[in-house]
């Protein structure tokens, strides 16, 4: 064999990979020697392995993780290329992240010597008000967990993501966004949300409130003023103002970004006739002991995604309650999966800039 077959030594050196990492490979089913010497536990590798071990020296340099390296060595060339495509919109990604954060950064360092400067965004009004109703049903209402305690807006692009969870729901919805000022990211405490979107239909009241002050509504455009303090709400003349939050909101586009591997179009009374043949089980969340209703949303092979090396048939455990309430008074919906313990989304064809995601449950 030691004459045919190359030792594990000689194979690190000749693939790049260490000799750690060939035994961690092994050990994870990644990627098995020919032969193991059964007295010795000894890896031997035969010199056609060489191509494949030097192919995943370089996934590892790129930081593939090894669901990814496994569908690279053992898929078609397809499938390959996919998974390549999606690291690299993930790297990508990451490094968007890492330069918002450093961007950030480097903000707060300057705040300790110069006064931070306000940014000043214009927004149709109607699309912000749309935006608000759109996520509000994720905010929540209470200060229980004050990172999240309100609707999280986020530009960049010349646009504006309003964010909102409950740490079992997330809801997001873009509007375009002129932007005079530093790119910003803060925390609306949730009543001021909902004063602002008073205002916005002009049933704000002219009565202070512990959130600011509400004088008024009307017109085309909104403007949003932020500063190191609080936010400032204006339309057609009317203005209402409250302190921001000082929370950090978790990290939603980490979880925005997952790859679907089956996708569902249908009706919301399809979905409703489907849940009702599903039926439901009631869990008791360990947090709170609120208890829920759970349903499960099943994907076949017929939704499964081109490329997707998923199981066939999927299926996901939702809270039935945050499902209906997602959908809202939408005809149209696509549900789309990504593992029985991934997010269920729900988006809307004819709302592409609105979406929200379903944090699995246990039955």
């Amino acid at each position: 064999m030691e004459n045919t077959m190359l030792s594990i030594g000689e194979t690190a050196r000749a693939s790049g990979l260490s000799v750690s990492a060939l035994r961690f490979y092994d050990g994870a089913g990644v990627f098995a020697p020919a032969a193991v010497d059964p007295h010795t536990g000894y890896r031997w590798y035969a010199n056609e392995q060489l191509p494949d071990a030097r192919l995943l020296a370089r996934l590892r340099r790129v930081g593939m993780p090894l669901a990814g390296i496994t569908r690279v060595l053992t898929g078609t060339p397809a499938e390959a290329r996919a998974e390549l495509d999606a690291h690299l919109r993930r790297l990508e990604d990451g490094l968007s992240d890492a330069r918002r954060e450093l961007s950030t950064v480097r903000a707060l360092l300057d705040s300790r010597e110069f006064p931070v400067p306000q940014t000043r965004l214009t927004v149709p009004a109607a699309r912000l008000a749309a935006a608000l109703d759109a996520v509000r049903f994720a905010a929540p209402s209470d200060a229980a967990v004050p990172a999240v305690a309100g609707i999280f807006l986020d530009v960049e692009d010349g646009v504006l993501h309003l964010v909102a969870t409950d740490r079992y729901r997330l809801a997001v919805a873009d509007c375009p966004a002129t932007l005079d000022g530093p790119a910003v990211s803060a925390l609306l405490p949730t009543a001021l949300a909902d004063a602002a979107r008073a205002l916005l239909t002009g049933t704000a009241t002219d009565t202070d409130t512990d959130t600011g002050t509400g004088t008024g509504t009307g017109g085309t455009e909104a403007e949003l003023v932020i500063d190191e303090a609080q936010f400032t709400i204006r339309a057609a003349g009317r203005e209402l103002s409250g302190e921001r939050a000082d929370h950090d909101f978790p990290d939603y586009r980490r979880l925005v970004r997952l790859e679907p591997t089956h996708r569902l179009t249908l009706s919301a009374d399809q979905l409703r006739s489907m849940l009702a043949a599903t039926g439901e089980s009631t869990v008791t969340r360990s947090q709170d002991g609120v208890d829920f209703p759970v349903t499960a949303v099943t994907a076949t092979a017929a939704d499964a995604l081109p490329g997707s090396t998923a199981p066939a048939e999927l299926l996901v455990h939702v809270n039935r309650d945050f499902l209906l309430e997602a959908i809202g008074g939408a005809d149209q919906l696509i549900l789309e999966l990504t593992g029985p313990i991934a997010p269920l989304a729900i988006r809307f064809p004819s709302r592409e800039d609105t979406f929200s995601l379903l944090m699995p449950t246990r039955r």
